[in-house]
């Protein structure tokens, strides 16, 4: 069920304006991704909201007739509700009700595996669930024993209430374990002189596709959304021969509830932490401009949006040959992007068929703001092979000249290599 809000005072989904069949469409596939089965989809235009159904009398019995035609055992809306609105739904359409919020959050549920994972999204859940407690529990008040105890006693919804509250500052305290583990584990990677790259973009564009694309590491793929949740950091060697971390991270999706945002923070640090950012977009889709909007929002809330951006225009495989123009299908999707941190480049590629990959490999190379490459020519007694064998496993030769007495070899390499061998420099560019 999705609403168009046509009144001057209408509210917003943050002040971005959306097609209702692009959002309902989207609201499917959520639907799909969490096992559920579409048997309609309903829109109506409203100047306002209904304070106590959304949708007003009418449009409820309409829909309350329509669900039992069909069957339907749930109905899913595109807006968030209320306590009141949810509780007042339900008992109006005799059908379980629940919004997009509670649809993202039970995906998350199912798609949890690691143990900060499920803590980020029980946590999510509870603050979800904590303002819907009220109207339950009334009639499960206790009566106290004893003089000036009479009287209705604590009520189950405060017993309710507490009890989450001391949960979710359990989850809390165990959430910033886990994010100062992240932070001793970061310390150690920044030790070794390896930048960190991060996958980011709308969910389903195909990140963890290219990651193992780029990686090898055979982590899920899957054309549901929501398919990846907890990050996977794996090492990647460049064409320069610099080794770089992958880390790639939950999809972001529009009107990403600000709950899960907040529990999900220290999963999206290895953004923040990252020196370069690869956004990856479906470019295949017709809504990329408001995805690749969408991403460039969430990165600015969460502090992202200064982190230099390489623009990955993914599935090229499905669009015509004389579309695959890198430049002018970024121009396209950057057209309504927010002002927050435009990428310096786009490539385009395939991660399903490889195709573009070497392309994207050079740029990232190119882009790369940490370790800078530099030619230089280096002289080696030929008694020190461990050394030129560690040259070619860092650099790449572009010639190697024999003497008797010494090797000479012009290579590109990083400045982390060139400062190892120093003593055997003979000229830099």
């Amino acid at each position: 069920m999705g609403v168009e809000w046509t009144g001057r005072g209408a509210p917003s989904r943050r002040g971005v304006p959306q097609n209702p069949e692009e959002s309902l469409s989207e609201l499917s596939e959520l639907a799909r991704s969490a096992g559920a089965t579409v048997l309609e989809r309903v829109t109506q235009a409203r100047p306002a909201p209904d304070a106590a159904t959304l949708i007003g009398s009418g449009k409820v019995q309409e829909l309350s007739a329509l669900a039992k035609a069909l069957p339907a055992d749930v109905i899913i809306f595109d807006q968030d509700l209320s306590p009141t609105q949810q509780r007042n739904l339900e008992k109006l359409l005799a059908c379980k009700v629940i919004d997009r919020t509670q649809l993202i959050l039970d995906i998350f549920a199912r798609r949890a595996r690691t143990r900060e994972g499920r803590l980020q999204v029980e946590l999510a859940q509870l603050n979800y669930m904590l303002p819907r407690l009220s109207g339950h529990g009334k009639e499960m008040s206790r009566l106290g024993g004893g003089i000036g105890t009479r009287g209705p006693g604590e009520t189950q919804l405060e017993s309710d209430r507490r009890r989450i509250a001391r949960r979710v500052r359990k989850l809390e305290q165990d959430l910033e374990a886990v994010r100062t583990g992240r932070a001793v584990h970061r310390q150690q990677r920044t030790s070794v002189p390896l930048a960190t790259l991060a996958l980011v973009g709308y969910t389903n564009a195909g990140k963890s596709t290219l990651f193992n694309r780029l990686t090898e590491a055979g982590v899920l793929a899957d054309a549901r959304m929501f398919a990846t949740l907890d990050p996977t950091v794996r090492a990647v060697t460049l064409p320069s021969r610099r080794r770089v971390l992958l880390s790639d991270t939950v999809g972001f999706i529009r009107n990403l509830p600000t709950t899960l945002v907040k529990a999900f923070r220290a999963t999206l640090e290895e953004v923040t932490e990252a020196v370069l950012v690869l956004h990856v977009v479906d470019i295949s889709a017709h809504t990329a401009a408001a995805q690749t909007s969408h991403v460039m929002k969430v990165l600015a809330e969460i502090g992202a949006a200064s982190i230099p951006q390489l623009l990955v225009l993914n599935k090229m495989d499905l669009l015509p040959a004389d579309e695959a123009d890198a430049e002018t299908l970024s121009r396209r999707v950057l057209a309504d992007a927010a002002d927050t941190g435009h990428p310096a480049r786009a490539v385009c590629i395939s991660a399903r068929t490889g195709a573009g990959i070497d392309r994207l490999a050079t740029a990232i190379d190119e882009v790369l703001p940490f370790d800078p490459i530099g030619r230089a020519m280096f002289r080696f007694p030929v008694t020190e092979g461990a050394l030129i064998s560690m040259l070619h496993d860092t650099a790449r030769v572009l010639s190697t000249r024999y003497t008797e007495e010494y090797v000479e070899i012009e290579a590109e390499l990083p400045e982390s290599a060139r400062k190892k061998l120093r003593d055997f420099l003979v000229r830099e560019d």
